[in-house]
């Protein structure tokens, strides 16, 4: 009997709490609290989705002309671009700074937080590949915090599906310090499909794994990480982008306004009051 068809209760008893989460956003983030993950759609049109799959294409091309294929195979980065949103015409800096994925992130992080990370991530046909292995996206880290750090906004550039490669996760792990045994990962492991244009939410310190490829193509999908604003980032964002023409809240979220003091004065001047 699948979850379609079974009669699920709705009443209760003996309870003196309930969590309260009215709306899709604010059930998905219920469950990434809960179980580690969740899905929610980002809003965007199909013609806006096939700019996005145009600009994904014609970045990677670039990218690896640039570094170069050899090169990028020796580390191992043939299949990752990053930061996206350095290279094209802003549209994957739009998409860091989506309002659904935003709302989500707030109501998940308690105050501030800003853009860790935005990576592209292949997942080639019927080959191995560095992010199909289980990982925190927090990763050397056996902690567990009573509300998030970091959040993980996998967008997927295509569908994704059993057959080619979707994410698997570890339910509830990011409440367990050590990683699972075996016998747990064989039983518990769940392989989240999702379609194209939604984002797969992971509490950073959730386990979680590219599947393997099965199909014919590769699977596409734009990694962001988002965190309280006490982890650097993967890379200075502020060092790529020039910020003058940016709103605040944009400037907030890609850490213009938290890049640590170089001196003192600096940092006495960091903390003045706009008019004093």
């Amino acid at each position: 009997m699948n979850q379609e068809t079974r009669e699920i209760p709705s009443s209760c008893y003996g309870v003196l709490e309930r969590a309260a989460a009215e709306g899709p956003l604010a059930e998905a983030a219920e469950q990434v609290r809960v179980l580690g993950y969740a899905t929610i759609d980002s809003g965007y049109t199909q013609s806006e989705l096939q700019d996005l799959s145009n600009a994904f294409d014609e970045i990677r091309e670039a990218y690896v002309a640039r570094h170069g294929q050899a090169f990028l195979e020796s580390l191992d980065e043939l299949n990752n671009i990053r930061l996206m949103l350095a290279y094209g015409d802003g549209a994957f800096l739009r998409l860091a700074l989506n309002e659904h994925v935003l709302k989500a992130v707030g109501m998940l992080i308690s105050g501030k937080f800003v853009l860790n990370q935005q990576n592209g991530v292949i997942n080639p046909p019927l080959e191995n590949y560095n992010q199909g292995a289980w990982h925190r996206d927090l990763p050397y880290q056996h902690f567990v915090s009573s509300t998030p750090l970091a959040i993980n906004a996998l967008f997927c550039m295509d569908d994704f599906t059993a057959d080619n490669g979707a994410t698997f996760v570890l339910p509830a792990s990011h409440r367990m310090g050590p990683f699972p045994s075996p016998g747990h990962i064989r039983k518990n492991a769940v392989q989240i499909e999702a379609r194209a244009g939604q984002f797969i939410l992971l509490d950073c310190m959730a386990f979680h794994s590219g599947g393997y490829n099965r199909s014919v193509r590769a699977r596409r999908a734009v990694n962001h990480v988002y965190n309280i604003p006490y982890f650097k980032q993967q890379i200075k964002i502020a060092g790529v982008l020039d910020g003058v023409l940016l709103p605040p809240h944009a400037r907030e979220i890609l850490g213009f306004d938290f890049q640590e003091p170089l001196s003192v004065n600096g940092y006495l001047e960091s903390r003045r009051k706009p008019g004093t």
